[in-house]
């Protein structure tokens, strides 16, 4: 078969007769060894790269076709550059498309390039360009996947956060809003029942004060649960609360409560405003209910100053000798939430024991006038 056995570029064999036996083996066993190794070439790209390529070499070599092992030599750069590392890859592709270079010379007894033999080289080329490309691609698709399941753990994270802080805020209120009023109705209730018969005028007087504990706490409930139910724009700062400008009216009621409170204030509360007031008003508020519950002899002394950066805020109670009547023991959550409100605003929150009585002590600090 003159002309169609040889090798790309080489002179055709004998001029006449058919191949021999062998010679047709061995042509269709360079076919099978590449086409075999292509279903392992994802498992061992670079052993599959390096034995293709001695096929083709041997067949461009010899008088057999190398086309088919040229096509899995190029199915086995593309593979290699695919999935072996870059730089590997890259090192294998220069060198086998210098050595077909080389080859494709050698085939023509060096006198030109064989065009078929240098097709594959450039076939080869483009094949581990293709696929250097192509796995530049499934990476930066997988980068991208991974940032956008980053980004979505961060979200629900974030979420799950938010939920937390919004049930912390909403636990504090409510125990604000509820803690304070029912420890003045608790205390007025006993005294309207001790005081019932004997002097109904003051028990009268312990009812009217329990009957407005229970309608300021209805109220405050009532504007909490509104700021609750308000679209998600609402902004819960912005929902009315106490201040220090109801500070009279709060030490009113603990004294109707049968608590005697001195009040000292030095420099001028009306510069507090905004959070740091609002969490002034809750901390002498908490302390105050705590006093009233846990005092041991219904006085308490309450001084309030104010300086050019901060406030310092000072409340002590007699308290008896049991450990169970530490408010710093017993109070529950009370002073836990007064200490996330100070701390939240770059304050700090001290209480203690000391020789019978119990001291509360708090510093927040006062932002500028911008920062309100």
């Amino acid at each position: 078969m003159p002309g169609s056995g040889g090798a790309w570029g080489r002179p055709p064999g004998p001029p006449m007769g058919e191949p021999s036996a062998l010679h047709q083996f061995w042509s269709v066993l360079l076919l099978v060894i590449p086409a075999g190794l292509m279903f392992v070439r994802r498992r061992w790209p670079l052993a599959v790269f390096v034995a293709t390529f001695a096929v083709f070499f041997l067949a461009a070599l010899g008088s057999s076709p190398s086309i088919g092992p040229g096509i899995g030599l190029t199915i086995a750069a593309f593979t290699l550059a695919n999935r072996a590392p870059r730089r590997l890859a890259l090192i294998a592709a220069a060198v086998a498309t210098g050595l077909i270079l080389l080859l494709s010379i050698a085939v023509t007894d060096w006198s030109s390039f064989s065009p078929r033999v240098f097709q594959v080289g450039a076939a080869l080329s483009i094949a581990a360009a293709l696929g250097d490309s192509a796995r530049s691609r499934r990476e930066y698709l997988a980068a991208m996947t991974e940032r956008a399941e980053r980004a979505e753990e961060t979200r629900e994270s974030e979420a799950l956060q938010r939920v937390a802080e919004e049930r912390l805020r909403i636990a504090r209120e409510l125990h604000d809003t509820v803690a304070h009023q029912l420890a003045v109705i608790n205390l007025n209730a006993g005294v309207a029942a001790g005081l019932l018969e004997e002097r109904p005028e003051r028990a009268r007087e312990a009812l009217s004060t329990i009957r407005d504990a229970a309608r300021g706490g209805i109220g405050e409930i009532g504007e909490l649960l509104h700021y609750l139910r308000a679209d998600e724009t609402s902004d819960p700062g912005t929902a009315p609360q106490p201040g220090l400008d109801r500070l009279e009216a709060l030490l009113a009621g603990v004294r109707e409560g049968g608590l005697d409170v001195e009040l000292r204030i030095d420099g001028d509360p009306s510069r507090i405003l905004g959070a740091t007031d609002r969490a002034a008003y809750r901390l002498v508020q908490e302390g105050l209910t705590n006093a009233l519950k846990h005092g041991s002899e219904h006085r308490a002394a309450l001084r309030l100053d104010v300086d050019l950066h901060e406030l310092r805020i000072e409340l002590s109670n007699p308290v008896g000798t049991s450990t169970a009547e530490d408010p710093a023991t017993s109070a529950g959550l009370g002073l836990v939430g007064i200490r996330e409100r100070v701390a939240a605003l770059g304050g700090s929150v001290t209480t203690g024991r000391i020789a019978g009585v119990f001291h509360l002590s708090a510093v927040l600090p006062i932002p500028e006038e911008g920062a309100r």
